[in-house]
């Protein structure tokens, strides 16, 4: 089967201290980096045994805090991204690690949702590292939380991008009708998509591919249809893609997150972001430099 699966393990630390993010105030032990990588690494080695099951994959790592100054999940991005039954292999980052290992990927399986946090890094810096994953050729869209504060940021750096890298906006929603019709105004300027993120989506008993073909993956390999939904659906490595796989609606009133949303088949994203889905590049947008 073709399968989706997003990977989080049992890293809680980021490198930054954002104010609105609850893992730039936390220290995981080495006890626990030592558990993240072995678990990171047994996924590895299942995913790489799919292809002579006769399953395609594509994966997102989405952890709580920043994997890419762990060497293990770079190892991780290069194995994957080389292997011939793997579509894609995307990570979430916001790309303050050495970037020299993206040389070793392959650009055409590669893919980046790189996310820009003002106060925490220098534009110029991030711009830095975004233009290195650009000048490899591998697809990356960038973005940042639409947090008043960061209204000048977010411009500042749309205008430093090349044209053709995607800028996307995450609604700040922990404040009901936090917008104005101007911010809207000015947010969906920067990014054409912004009100696709900006509403709530009601999604209890409607159908998903979340549990079916898409599937969330915690470190120890327990399955969860979404991060949202809390219910286990069985285990990655006992049950198998196929032990796993049925048709399930959701059990949740509202989808508020894209990597839940645009699974959702009534709302027909595939069409606004076709192959670029998973790292949030839509239709239309050059994938990375030529």
């Amino acid at each position: 089967m073709r399968a989706v699966l997003y990977y989080r393990g049992a890293l809680t630390s980021c490198n930054y201290d954002c104010p609105y993010c609850p893992f730039g105030k936390t220290r995981d032990s080495a006890e626990r980096l030592a558990k993240d990588r072995e678990e990171l690494e047994a996924f590895v080695s299942w995913a790489s045994a799919q292809g002579a099951e006769g399953h395609r994959l594509s994966i997102f790592f989405n952890p709580y805090g920043e994997a890419l100054i762990h060497r293990w999940y770079k190892e991780a991005m290069i194995t994957l991204a080389n292997l011939n039954h793997i579509d894609k292999v995307a990570i979430q980052t916001n790309l303050s690690a050495g970037l020299d290992f993206t040389a070793r990927l392959n650009p055409h399986k590669a893919a980046f949702w790189a996310t820009y946090h003002p106060g925490q890094v220098t534009e110029q810096r991030f711009l830095a590292q975004c233009m290195a994953v650009y000048e490899q050729g591998i697809p990356l869209s960038v973005g940042s939380v639409g947090i008043r504060s960061s209204f000048e940021a977010i411009a500042s750096l749309r205008a430093a991008l090349p044209e053709e890298v995607y800028l996307w906006v995450n609604a700040y929603k922990d404040k009901p009708n936090y917008y104005t019709g101007e911010d809207i105004a000015f947010l969906s300027s920067i990014d054409p998509y912004f009100m696709l993120n900006a509403r709530d989506y009601e999604s209890l008993g409607k159908a998903c591919g979340a549990g079916s073909s898409v599937f969330y993956v915690q470190g120890p390999g327990q399955v969860k249809r979404c991060y949202k939904d809390r219910r286990v659906i069985g285990n990655l490595y006992r049950d198998g893609l196929e032990g796993l796989s049925a048709e399930r609606s959701c059990r949740m009133k509202v989808c508020d997150c894209y990597t839940g949303y645009i699974h959702m088949p009534e709302l027909q994203l595939q069409q606004v972001y076709g192959a670029g889905l998973l790292e949030r590049i839509p239709c239309g947008v050059r994938e990375g430099k030529e």
